[in-house]
Parts: structure tokens; C-alpha cells; sequence
């Protein structure tokens, strides 16, 4: 079922989106050559402790999850794009990091999620994470009142074709309020002027993903990591954005920070 939200519902959904945008700004600087995943994900877990938020990931266990997730967020590394669980790696110089995080404050939740690389980066890593930014960007532009799901989708897969991407449409955008995962499911690719109607109220969360050389996934015997058929590298970046009469408003938004 499709929730639209009131605009009191929006503001008391800002908490949440603010301390998502500050713990992911927080971890994207601590990470560097060295650290260790399970070191990421105490740190992540510190923080919400802290915050008096609760983890969206630790109790988790959709149909695709072979056992309830067990940390509070996910961290794939090169290869690896998607729900990442995090284990006992030190991150090696180049290495490209994606950060998925989400919590509920208050009882709504917000989610986003940030790619970068730590130590010397390639430039195709670099060019794979700008491509996931600046689709996601025009995803937010056209996240407004009047248009439909497949103009959001269609806006991410023409920044993606133009830079040579294919695209998996398994695992993308969703909505977001009182829990993490509902309707509707916001694809990466798709036709404009299809789907459901964009109103205002609408929250989702908004998150192109792309491999460098394929679209197939595979999953690791931990049940959760999703990597590259193909052993090509993967970026991901999201936003949690609520339409409104006035525009989108994007509540995980990290340039109040100084940062992207």
C-alpha cells in the first residue's frame, strides 16, 4: 500500500534524514586504508546508541535475506554493490567503499547510502560514483508533483546508458516512512510517463546502483552481499527525498555538512 505523508509527517521525518546524512558523513571521513569493516560497523552502531535511534538493518529478514542481517549497516567493497554485510576485512589502499544506512528516530525512518574510495582511486571508480551521484540527482529533479515513478526511473538510466551502464532493475528505490521497504518499488530504468503518479506526500528512497561491466548479481554464501557476475566494480548512492507541492525535499541531504 502507497502512504502519502502530511507535511507535519515530512518535518517530524527530518531527525531521522539529518542524523543519516551526519553518521554516513561521519564514517565516509573515519574510513580510511586499514579500517576494518567490523570496526565500521561498531562505530555505526555507537552512534545510533547514541542518538537513541534504532537500527532499520540489525532484526531485518526479507525473503531475499538468508537469516536476519545482524549489523546496522551495510558495507561492500569493490565487486561487491548491495546489502553487504559487513565482516573481518581491513579495507586495502583503492579499495571502492559503498555505505547503506538506515534508522528510525521517533518512528520514521530515513535511508541513504554513499560510494567512495579510500587511498589512491582509479579513475574508473571515480567516473562509476560520479555516474551514480549524477543520477541520482536527476532522479530528485524529477521527483515532482505531476509526474509518475517511470520519469524518476527513466531520468536515472539516461545518465546511466550515456556513460555505457547496463542496468539491473531487481533491487532499486522504495518508499520509506514508518518502515524501511514499502511501496513503490522505483526501478532504475524505465519508460517516462508510466507508472504511478508522483503526489505530494510521496516518500522515497531513491538509489541508482550500477556495475562498471554488467548487470547480473550474484550472492555470497553469507546470504546477504549481492556482487558482480562478472567481478566488476560497483557504486550506489541514495537519498531518502519527500515530494511536496513545492518540490522534492531531500532529507538526507549532506551539504549542509560541507560535504556531498
Amino acid at each position: 500500500m502507497i502512504e502519502l505523508r502530511t507535511p507535519a509527517e515530512i518535518e517530524a521525518m527530518r531527525p531521522a534524514g539529518r542524523f543519516v546524512a551526519e553518521t554516513l558523513a561521519t564514517l565516509r571521513d573515519e574510513t580510511k586504508v586499514g579500517t576494518n569493516l567490523l570496526s565500521i560497523d561498531r562505530r555505526a552502531h555507537e552512534l545510533i546508541r547514541r542518538a537513541g535511534a534504532e537500527s532499520c538493518y540489525i532484526d531485518y529478514h526479507p525473503s531475499f535475506g538468508a537469516r536476519p542481517f545482524g549489523k546496522v549497516i551495510c558495507t561492500s567493497v569493490n565487486d561487491a554493490v548491495l546489502h553487504g554485510l559487513p565482516f573481518d576485512y581491513a579495507l586495502r589502499d583503492g579499495d571502492l567503499v559503498s555505505l547503506d544506512f538506515a534508522v528510525s528516530i521517533d518512528g520514521w525512518v530515513a535511508d541513504s547510502a554513499v560510494s567512495f574510495v579510500v587511498g589512491t582511486p582509479r579513475d574508473e571508480d571515480l567516473a562509476l560514483i560520479a555516474t551514480t551521484e549524477q543520477a541520482l540527482d536527476a532522479a530528485i529533479a524529477a521527483a515532482v508533483v505531476g509526474n509518475r515513478i517511470g520519469d524518476i526511473s527513466h531520468a536515472i538510466a539516461e545518465i546511466a546508458h550515456a556513460d555505457g551502464y547496463s542496468i539491473n532493475t531487481d533491487f532499486g528505490g522504495h518508499g520509506v516512512g514508518r518502515v524501511m521497504h514499502g511501496d513503490p518499488h522505483v526501478p532504475n530504468d524505465g519508460k517516462p510517463n508510466r507508472g504511478y503518479p508522483l503526489r505530494a506526500g510521496l516518500v522515497v528512497a531513491l538509489e541508482p546502483w550500477f556495475l562498471a561491466g554488467t548487470d547480473e548479481l550474484i550472492t555470497d554464501p553469507d546470504g546477504w552481499t549481492l556482487r558482480s557476475a562478472d567481478g566488476s566494480r560497483g557504486a550506489h548512492s541514495e537519498h531518502t527525498v519527500a515530494i511536496t507541492e513545492a518540490g522534492p525535499i531531500t532529507l538526507t541531504d549532506r551539504s549542509f555538512l560541507g560535504v556531498d
